[in-house]
């Protein structure tokens, strides 16, 4: 069983994502199952940052805390990371010399051999390569593909940068290096949460994004962006995000599936129109990119923090639709369905992400592009003779047309209004049309997912956790049942409304969650009376792991 986890740190700046990127993409068209996932600090240069890889045979998209390798591009981040290298682990570093030391100059070999320090990072891609065995073809490949667009002279000193790198590190490996990486015949997407979104959204008829760049969120609209043509798509750089959430929303009340997606503060300032969505009943899908708060807080880290926040986001009572997926294969899939749904019930959908979620790369072998259906919800204008845009109905669902449609005039009003869309002061009718917008809640629950339910049989004490912590949840009870303890997991990724679930009073349930005050226990005290008395929690900006969570478990 192969299971093989890299460190590469450095300073902003130095270009470890590409080291790192350029090797997990190799490895993932070489047939294994590949996990990566970024901590960087929030500065364009300087500090100590690392890009973390897991490289397997085996379906495993979790973090991971100990590595079997670290590779250094400076000193300082050498020290910070060093601790985090297994007992028998090795270091490729281009100042240090020793046992259990590859040592490559990399920065030397790029000065002296090409004229130029910018190619120590490729250098260092090739020294990777050469320590964990993986065919140099396939590495040349990737490296082909990633440059391509700066012409055939840059592509070619690259590959020979990287052999360079690989010829001097394999002279080192011997004795030390024991793992080999032979092609298998295995294919694998590399996607990142943030890029799977974006081709769920298009897959489900999105067709109009505005957004304004906050981290993690930004890579969405740019993916979009960069490929707009091929997923006949438009996207809009807003000036804020007060303008992104009712540009969408007006989109959408012109009959285009449309979307937006911010962070923390960002949303913070949507919240206004997340209201105003649900007294006009119209669809909209907003992305809250989650990372630690409050205020700025910690930019560019991870956090679940937000879940309370986004359930309750919005003045005043009316339904919406609340996902966290798990990884990018359900995120692709969960945004397509908050589409369908958005737009069936008339309402705005929150898919909750996180940084963790956003920027990690995981290999995913099938989408099941087939399990994605597109219906239109549009009524159809030439049954209706007397058009009510917010008819009084048994199910709370208005037919729906848009402006231009037809010759129906299609009103609408962020007052209260009458079945018409005219503002009124009828205090017997607002009563009728808060009920209205509420019975669409109860029928969507009928629709929600169960949470997923995993080693459930025979266990006494068992995890609940939700989003993107599912993996390293998961890892952990398959840790902690190797050491006979009894023990489960149940995961949620869609959590308002809460599908009707049953817990059993004899089992003994944790929630495990990424933020300081159990919000997931809140909530399903309020919503399912249950009191949860255990919690695991984590906060200090690190995704969780299954290291950290079987030591809370066992430890306290």
């Amino acid at each position: 069983m192969i299971d093989i986890s890299i460190i590469i740190s450095g300073s902003a700046g130095q270009g470890i994502q590409t080291v790192g990127y350029i090797l997990a993409k190799t490895a993932s068209k070489a047939g294994y199952n590949v996990f990566s996932w970024q901590e960087y600090e929030s500065r364009i240069r300087g500090g100590s940052n690392s890009y973390r890889i897991r490289i397997s045979d085996y379906q495993i998209n979790a973090p991971f805390v100990k590595a079997d390798i670290l590779l250094s591009l400076d000193k300082k981040s050498n020290e910070k990371y060093l601790p985090l290298l297994k007992e028998d682990g090795i270091i490729l570093d281009e100042h240090q010399t020793g046992e259990r030391i590859i040592n490559v100059p990399f920065v030397g070999i790029a000065q002296q051999t090409f004229w130029n320090k910018l190619f120590a990072n490729v250098i260092a891609v090739g020294a990777l390569g050469a320590a964990i065995g993986i065919d140099p073809d396939s590495l040349n490949k990737v490296i082909s593909s990633q440059f391509s667009r700066k012409g055939e002279e840059i592509v070619s000193k690259n590959i020979a940068a990287a052999a360079e790198g690989y010829r001097t590190a394999r002279k080192s490996c011997e004795g030390i290096c024991s793992w080999i990486l032979p092609k298998i015949e295995q294919q694998y997407y590399l996607i990142s949460g943030n890029e799977a979104l974006a081709l769920g959204a298009a897959a489900a008829g999105c067709r109009f994004m505005a957004a304004y760049p906050m981290t993690p969120s930004t890579g969405i609209i740019t993916y979009l962006s960069k490929h707009k043509d091929r997923l006949k798509i438009f996207t809009e750089q807003a000036e804020d995000e007060i303008a992104a959430i009712n540009m969408a929303i007006g989109a959408s009340y012109a009959g285009v599936r449309s979307m937006t997606a911010s962070s923390g503060g960002g949303f913070a300032l949507m919240v206004e129109g997340i209201s105003l969505a649900g007294m006009t009943e119209t669809p909209v899908v907003i992305v809250l990119g989650q990372r630690p708060g409050p205020a700025t807080g910690l930019p560019t880290r991870t956090e679940q923090g937000d879940l309370l926040f986004a359930i309750n986001a919005g003045h005043g009572e009316f339904p919406k639709l609340v996902f966290a997926p798990s990884d990018p294969k359900d995120a692709f899939h969960k945004i397509a369905r908050a589409f369908n749904l958005a737009e069936k019930y008339q309402i705005p959908a929150v898919i909750l992400t996180d940084q963790h979620l956003a920027d990690s790369y995981f290999t995913v072998d099938n989408f099941e592009l087939d399990n994605i259906v597109n219906k239109s919800y549009l009524a159809d204008p030439d049954t209706i003779e007397n058009y009510r845009r917010y008819q009084l109905d048994h199910t709370g669902i208005s037919p729906a047309l848009y402006p231009g449609q037809s010759q129906h005039l299609v009103c609408c009003d962020s007052d209260e209004h009458d079945e018409y869309g005219h503002i009124t002061e009828d205090l017997e009718l607002r009563k009728r049309m808060v009920e209205k917008r509420l019975k669409k809640f109860e029928l969507l629950r009928h629709e929600i997912m169960l949470p997923e339910e995993y080693q459930i049989s025979g266990a006494e004490d068992v995890f609940i956790s939700w989003g993107s912590s599912k993996n390293a949840v998961f890892e952990a009870v398959d840790k902690l049942r190797e050491n006979k303890a009894k023990i489960g997991a149940i995961h949620f990724t869609e959590l308002m409304p809460l599908p009707e679930y049953e817990f059993l009073p004899e089992k003994n349930y944790y929630t495990v969650e990424s933020n300081a005050t159990g919000q997931l226990g809140k909530l399903l005290r309020i919503e399912y009376n249950i009191s949860v008395k255990n919690h695991i929690t984590c906060y200090n900006g690190l995704p969780l792991d299954q290291e950290y969570i079987v030591k809370r478990f066992l430890h306290g």
